[in-house]
């Protein structure tokens, strides 16, 4: 069968489609024919050797996956699937465990459900178990029009928040906009236009995903009790170093979203995220906005976009069909 291999650390140069063998699932896995691969930064990172997984060349990219299952444990054959993990997805068939494996609605197409499970369970992870968001509560939302923006945009309105977008471009603004958030603001000045939009109070909760110049006004904009949620570092501009001090002053916490080491190692804790979006997605507030579509051969193409900038929404991989 034919995947996605990382020969060299070199970034998407070092990416081929090679055949592979076919994978044999254990016990507790269910194999699934795929249909679509999902996009993610942590590809893009392992491309370059720089996630905190470290597999040894060669191996398959692919975190979030869509397809149809083959055989396993708690699944009937032909059930439609999404399913995510560290690496491996990016084949025609993958072996995944069942506890990272979830049943996909009929109302969500392979597509979507190619772009829920990563980027979904953690927008879920921080807002609700690292943020502790009440209903009527305000989110500002850095890195809005990529996918763990636009699923933390979605994921806030469907537990009642007010989202506040911060992105780069008037394009970029729309994409939020369509995605669910009830303002976007130019990341130049976000943090003016933030107080202003919220009559001087700041806002409850920012979900930050680019680190870098952003983050002592991310501070900034916290109202009393705020919570700044550090989900990653896409800038590149170096990880930013919090003066205490700043803490003290408007009682606000700095809290880490480190959701794949936590999930992970807790047995059912995703299929009980997956049960608290699934009315979301029913109710259609949680509906992934599919950017750009490449076939298997274009997926080095679809992490250079990545990391250009140049990606809105979630980047799907067409498998099959």
């Amino acid at each position: 069968m034919r995947a996605v291999q990382v020969i060299t650390t070199t970034g998407p140069t070092g990416i081929e489609i090679r055949d592979v063998p076919e994978p044999t699932p254990g016990p507790d896995d269910v194999l699934v024919e795929v249909h679509r691969v999902g996009v993610s930064f942590p590809d893009l990172l392992l491309s370059k050797g720089e996630y905190q997984l470290k597999p040894e060349p060669p191996f398959t990219l692919g975190v979030d996956f869509s397809g149809t299952v083959i055989s396993g444990p708690g699944f009937e054959p032909g059930q439609r699937v999404a399913g995510v993990g560290g690496y491996g997805g990016g084949a025609e068939r993958v072996a995944n465990p069942a506890m990272f494996t979830f049943a996909l609605p009929d109302s969500v197409s392979f597509d979507e459900g190619a772009a829920l499970p990563m980027n979904y369970l953690t927008a879920q992870f921080a807002l609700a178990e690292r943020g502790h968001l009440r209903a009527g509560e305000t989110v500002l939302v850095h890195g809005a029009a990529g996918g763990v923006g636009t699923a933390t945009i979605q994921v806030a309105k469907g537990y009642g928040a007010r989202v506040i977008a911060v992105v780069s471009t008037p394009e970029k603004a729309d994409v939020a906009r369509r995605a669910g958030a009830d303002e976007a603001v130019l990341v130049d000045g976000f943090k003016d236009a933030a107080m202003k939009l919220t009559d001087g109070a700041g806002v409850d909760v920012v979900v930050d995903v680019v680190g870098g110049d952003l983050f002592t006004d991310s501070l900034r904009v916290l109202g009393t009790q705020g919570r700044l949620l550090v989900v990653g570092f896409a800038a590149g501009q170096g990880i930013p170093e919090v003066k205490v001090n700043r803490l003290l002053l408007n009682n606000v916490d700095v809290r880490g979203v480190g959701w794949g080491a936590f999930a992970m190692m807790r047995p059912g804790y995703m299929h009980q995220q997956w049960a608290a979006l699934l009315p979301m997605m029913e109710s259609g507030v949680v509906k992934p906005p599919i950017g750009a579509t490449y076939d298997l051969d274009g997926f080095a193409q679809a992490l250079t976009d990545m990391d250009e900038r140049r990606t809105l929404g979630k980047s799907v991989v067409r498998v099959r069909g």
